[in-house]
């Protein structure tokens, strides 16, 4: 004979699977989504430094920094960062080059952004004053 005790259990483990189970895919989906954004950020980093490193030398220009960083950004990871901006200056001392976007999304609705910046010195022959 059961007790009244067992026969309130039936189908409790059922029940806690099934409020359990999405909770927890839900948190695998957290923890992939801040992966992904944490790697963008640091492939954002690594074409703003590429483009930068393009753009500082003697006969580069901005637009070379741009389309470096641009190019960067294709080839290590062309679906990761999206809607992306990336912009050059130049001045006669300093290069700035800026990656700025989205990181793709896992969870709908959930978008988040991508901001990087590598600012460099010039390189310029200067005649030796002595």
């Amino acid at each position: 004979m059961r007790s009244t005790v067992a026969r309130n259990d039936e189908g409790f483990a059922t029940t806690e699977a099934v409020l359990i189970t999405p909770i927890l895919l839900f948190l695998v989906m957290v923890v992939i989504q801040f992966g992904l954004w944490f790697h963008a950020q640091h492939v954002a980093a690594a074409a703003a430094e590429e483009g930068a490193r393009a753009a500082r030398a003697e006969n580069g220009s901005a637009e070379v920094g741009r389309s470096t960083a641009d190019a960067f950004l294709d080839q290590a990871a062309p679906r990761l960062v999206v809607d992306r901006n990336v912009t050059s200056t130049r001045t006669l001392d300093i290069v700035t080059v800026e990656v700025e976007g989205d990181t793709v999304s896992v969870i709908p609705g959930l978008s988040l952004p991508v901001r990087a910046s590598a600012t460099s010195p010039v390189e310029r022959f200067r005649e030796d004053s002595g």
